[in-house]
């Protein structure tokens, strides 16, 4: 099999080409995993192995790859009838490449009954069938603002409030950070994902009509602060111009080093931070911020899938049905403090850090301000492609490259094209 991702290393293909032929007498299945938490990473290794010991006749290929590389290089490969067996993913345009592993599971509606009305988040209308069994939502997730207490104690600012403004929220960061020396008021990851929570509490609806409709007057304005804020130091424009087209950047570990008052992130970051800062600072989340259309918080989610391609369905179906079980899912969500999409009663999560547990309620409680509008964008043909577009554009205002005119019109140009190729997919 060719190569799938640049990130890897060459060992790890090595073995990745190699475990067919020294086995030829198991299955061999490939499992893509990528996450921001390498405890979690490390832990999934593990439950591959686990699988094994239980099924001789399975060979499970455990391939961790960073975010971006999976991101660009998985979609490709598997349309042309290569990449893994199965994989974590967050970009639902990979639908038409899902296996319905209904018919392959030991007890499909038992799977079914545990994971409930999240299997229909994977399914697109028109693409899979409304009763398939493609994998499981491996992750429920929230972009919220991660602020650094102790800094704010030591400026004596306190915290945005309950209904704080984006505007708001930036403003109090750049107080903090100019009276206590810190490098980067605000910053949140370089993702057209991490960039929309605050388009829509301004108004923005990303689409009308059944089309992409973007920039709108909202996300204009919203442009425009984001612009000024990268002008006048609140928002370092070097957190997202360092980085070339639409490459995503995490920012997490500046956050971890205390060079960062505020940064939007999402409760995926809740486990590392509370095992990476340690009791070097106080921290916590705070609500979604607010806009004239609301206070939100964007939603996401990551999923296990398998794919058509595999040679072997029934080995990825029972690993994915040995992945989602209750056992497993509890586990995962207790340990590594996640959101599942498996219905788990009453989680015990393993928060041994009064920060930590302060910002997983924060996170909890926001549940319910996820605008409506954007579970509507993410289930459309093409968001992808949008949101990378969204960060290009951006990275290029932001150093200079364009004007807000320019970028305005140049994402409009942007939108159009991606209309005119999902009217003819």
């Amino acid at each position: 099999m060719s190569k799938l991702f640049s990130g890897v290393s060459a060992l790890v293909f090595a073995g990745f080409v190699g475990v067919g032929a020294a086995h030829a007498e198991t299955k061999t299945i490939t499992f893509l995993f990528t996450d921001d938490d390498q405890g979690y990473v490390q832990r999934m290794a593990e439950l591959s192995k686990e699988f094994e010991s239980t099924h001789p006749d399975v060979k499970v290929n455990f391939v961790s790859s960073g975010y971006d590389a999976v991101a660009k290089q998985l979609p490709v490969q598997l349309a042309v009838g290569e990449g893994p067996d199965l994989a974590k993913i967050t970009d639902w345009q990979l639908a038409p490449y899902y296996l319905d592993m209904r018919p392959y599971m030991k007890d499909a509606e038992a799977y079914a009954k545990l994971h409930g009305a999240s299997l229909e988040q994977l399914r697109l209308p028109n693409i899979n069938e409304p009763n398939s069994i493609n994998g499981y939502v491996a992750s429920q997730t929230l972009n919220l603002p991660f602020v650094n207490k102790t800094l704010f104690e030591q400026a004596g600012e306190p915290l945005p409030g309950p209904k704080a403004t984006l505007k708001e929220i930036v403003e109090a960061s750049a107080r903090v950070a100019k009276a206590t020396g810190v490098q980067v008021p605000f910053t949140m990851d370089r993702s057209g994902h991490r960039f929309s929570g605050a388009a829509f509490s301004y108004g923005s609806t990303y689409v009308k009509d059944g089309k992409f409709s973007f920039p709108d007057e909202a996300a204009k304005k919203y442009i425009a602060d984001v612009y000024t804020w990268t002008q006048d130091g609140s928002f370092p424009k070097e957190m997202w111009g360092a980085a070339g087209g639409s490459q995503y950047k995490n920012m997490g570990d500046e956050f971890v080093n205390g060079n960062v008052v505020t940064y939007l992130a999402g409760n995926w970051m809740v486990n590392p931070f509370q095992t990476k800062i340690g009791d070097a600072f106080d921290w916590t989340a705070i609500n979604a911020p607010c806009g004239e259309a609301g206070c939100y918080a964007m939603p996401g989610a990551t999923a296990i899938v398998g794919f058509k391609r595999t040679k072997h369905p029934e080995a990825v179906a029972e690993f994915i049905e040995f992945l989602g079980s209750e056992k497993i899912q509890r586990e995962i969500a207790e340990n590594y403090v996640i959101l599942t999409g498996a219905d788990i009663k009453d989680p015990q999560y393993k928060l041994s850090s009064e920060n930590a547990k302060s910002a997983m309620a924060v996170f909890l409680d926001n549940k319910k301000n996820v605008p409506q509008a954007a579970r509507d964008f993410e289930r459309q043909k093409g968001g992808s492609a949008m949101y990378q577009q969204i960060v290009q554009r951006m990275s290029q205002l932001i150093v200079g490259e364009l004007s807000l005119e320019e970028t305005y019109k140049v994402l409009e140009d942007d939108v159009r094209k991606i209309n005119e190729a999902r009217a003819t997919q």
